[in-house]
Parts: structure tokens; sequence; C-alpha cells
């Protein structure tokens, strides 16, 4: 009797996945928890395994194909890998019992590739490997326990071709170019190439909800500049002694934090959502940060920022970023969240008009950092400014209402000792 493999619970308000890459093909011989497919969801990646040993016997969705929880992925017959010695007729019983029959049955089966290493590789790097053909047992991984991630895939690829380059630089009779194989989504009317690939299930969703923040939301975007010369000297005289006492840099996001965290206490309403003819006003501070992954961006969320020390923020942030990375984030990372943070400065924009996360009512976008001539007191000065950027839903906030909250993130970061006497 064969054993269904399913589509798994998804998380929160995920019911629906993508078929990724099939880590072993039908006829091969699977263990208890081994991995066999990655399911694309449009938050993260899951890996299914094998709730039994045996072999898989058929595959019954495809790669790209949609499917929803509880929906038969593949079967696998428990009874497979002791009934394919017997059909064979090769050992004897008493061969058997010294441990011959597993290899029997799999030598009996049609030949599989070699390991490659799957489980101790991200998904990202799994399907890079596939791509480009990659045996992921030759790269020794850098991520968190020794994981391969997209990186190392990189590396081993740019060191694969100078090799190749230094090859080809010796004397030899010369060859024709080895021929690519043409991708049949690839097309060209003379020298116009264009390349025709399938979305993700992340990009896809990323842009049905991002057209729907537009369509269902009056959003607007309110700005304001701040000075960032009190944080700065704070980072250089304390930032040491931080990175020592805490074991993590003080960079400059835990400070918004804080101070978005302070702000949304004066003004409640930017820390709430719409839920038809209600407003739902919420009295915890869940901070989603924007971080952009290869495969599109998600929010993972910092819970009770209200409640994290210094320390604590920038842990998680750190933790964030490194995971994002390494597209490790678990569905619990990117649950919920009542305001954003994103910040474009950390790839160089002075500007931008961020868009809303629904249902939060409230993202608050940070740009670079840019010396800039400034007046104070009647002299013209240079200072380290940032432009600040408030997107917020009109429907819930007014307009003085998202002035006076950018306001006051502008004074709690001018003045950070604030952010410690007031939490």
């Amino acid at each position: 009797m064969t054993i269904n493999v399913k589509v798994p619970e998804l998380g929160e308000s995920v019911v629906e996945a993508t078929v990724g890459q099939w880590h072993k093909q039908e006829g091969d011989t699977v263990a208890v928890g081994e991995v066999l497919v990655d399911l694309e969801t449009d938050k993260v990646d899951v890996e299914v395994g094998a709730e039994a040993a045996g072999v898989l016997v058929t595959i019954q969705r495809q790669a790209g194909e949609d499917v929803q929880i509880g929906d038969v992925l593949a079967e696998i017959d428990p009874e497979g890998a002791a009934a394919e010695p017997e059909s064979t007729g090769q050992q004897p019983a008493a061969k058997a019992e010294e441990g011959t029959e597993t290899e029997t049955a799999v030598s009996a089966a049609s030949p599989s590739p070699p390991a490659r290493k799957t489980s101790q590789a991200t998904p990202v790097a799994q399907r890079m490997a596939q791509d480009k053909d990659v045996d992921l047992s030759q790269i020794n991984g850098s991520g968190q326990n020794n994981r391969i991630t997209r990186d190392d895939v990189e590396q081993y690829l740019q060191e694969r071709q100078q090799a190749a380059e230094t090859t080809t630089t010796a004397p030899k009779r010369p060859s024709a170019p080895p021929q690519q194989p043409a991708t049949p989504t690839e097309t060209a009317v003379g020298d116009h190439r264009e390349e025709r690939q399938r979305l993700s299930r992340r990009r896809r969703t990323i842009a049905q909800r991002l057209v729907e923040a537009q369509h269902t939301a009056a959003m607007l975007t309110t700005f304001n500049d701040v000075d960032m010369s009190a944080v700065i000297d704070l980072r250089q005289r304390r930032g040491e002694a931080f990175r020592e006492r805490q074991n993590v840099k003080l960079g400059f996001m835990s400070f918004f934090v804080k101070a978005a965290v302070g702000a949304l206490k004066d003004f409640p309403r930017l820390n709430a959502e719409i839920d038809g003819d209600e407003v739902i006003l919420k009295h915890y501070y869940d901070i989603g940060m924007a971080v952009g992954a290869e495969e599109g961006l998600v929010v993972p969320v910092i819970r009770h920022a209200d409640r994290l020390s210094f320390a604590e923020i920038e842990q998680a942030v750190r933790r964030f970023a490194e995971q994002a990375r390494e597209g490790t984030l678990s569905l619990e990372d990117l649950r919920g969240g009542s305001f954003t943070i994103t910040n474009g400065g950390v790839f160089g924009s002075m500007l931008s008009t961020p868009i809303l996360n629904p249902p939060q009512v409230g993202i608050l976008g940070l740009h670079r950092i840019e010396e800039r001539p400034v007046a104070r007191k009647g002299a013209v000065i240079i200072r380290p400014m940032m432009y600040l950027a408030l997107s917020y839903d009109h429907r819930l906030v007014d307009g003085r209402e998202a002035v006076q909250f950018l306001g006051r993130i502008k004074e709690l970061v001018e003045d950070p000792e604030t952010l410690l006497l007031e939490g």
C-alpha cells in the first residue's frame, strides 16, 4: 500500500504554493525525513520530506504547478525497497541478512544521479546549482551550520570559470566553440535578443499586493529631513564598547526602530488597520523590516520592539539579513506586523515614496546619509542629513497627523538620549 506525500500546512494565511525543484525522481529510494521537493510560497520556500522510507513510485505534480494544502504530490511504496530484490532473483536469502538487500534494490532500479548534498544547501542555492549544473558536494558551505548559500555557489562558478579560462590559454588545436543548448524561452529577431522567464510565486504575490495597495488605500507620502550628527557622534563614542559588550555592531536601524515606537505611542492611528467599517487599534509594536532578498522583498517582523534593548534590536536585524540572504526565514518571522520600516539608503537611494504593506496604514522610508549645507542660527554649516518619507493611508490618517508623526521621529533621532529616557 502506497503512502501519499501531501502539501503540508504552510503557515498562517498561506493556502497555496508552487512546486519547485524535485530532489528525488521516480524509482529512487528515500529515507524518513529526506527532502523530496521544495514548495515556493509567497513568503518562504518550504521543504517537504518523506514521512516513510521506501521507493518514490510516482510524482503527480511537476515543477511549476500550483498546489494547495492537502494536494497529493507523490506516492511512496514502503515495501518497494524490500520487494525489489526478490523480483530480480539475484540474491539468496542468506545474502540479504548480510545487508546486501538494499544495495540490490538500488542497483535494480534505474541509475540515480550522484548525491548533490541538497539537504545542506539553501533552496536558492539548490535552484542555482540545478540551473548551472553544479554538484553541491564539491562546495564547502559558509552559512549557518556550514549550509551552502547562494554566495558559495556563485564563488564556485567564478572559480570554475577562471579555471576554464586558464585552460583555454594553453596552446591547442583550434576547435569549434561548444554549442550551448538554446532554451525554448529565448527568441531573437536580428540583434534583438529576448528571454522569457516565469515569475516566481513570491514575485507574483508581491506584484499583486502592491497593485492592491494602490487600488484600495488612499496613499499619500510626506517628507522631512533629519540631522544625523548626534547619532553618528554617539556611535563613534560608544560603538566599540557596545560591540565588545553586546557582540553586535551598533547600527542606525535600532535608533529608527526606537524612534518609530515612540512616535507610534504618540500617534496610535499610525499603528492601526482598517477592517471594513471598523478601526483596529493595536497596543503592541511589531515592527516589520523590509529586506531585499534574491527572489523578492520580504518583511520579517521584530516582535514587541518596545520591550527590546538597542542590542536586541540590532541582533534581530542582523539575523534577519543573514536569513534573508540564505533563504532560511521562517513563516513565523514574516507573520503580522503593525508598522514597517524600509531602508533604501543601503542601496544609495536619496529619496523615494515607499508603498504601504497592507493592512498596515503607515511605512517609514529611510535614505542615504549625505553631507549638505544647512542653516543653523544664521550660519551655513555642513551636516550629515537624511531624507525621511512616511507613506500613509489617508482614509485613517490625516495629513496633520502624518506630518506631526514624522516630525516626532525627527526630534527623537536628532536627540537620541530621549530614546533612552522614554524607552
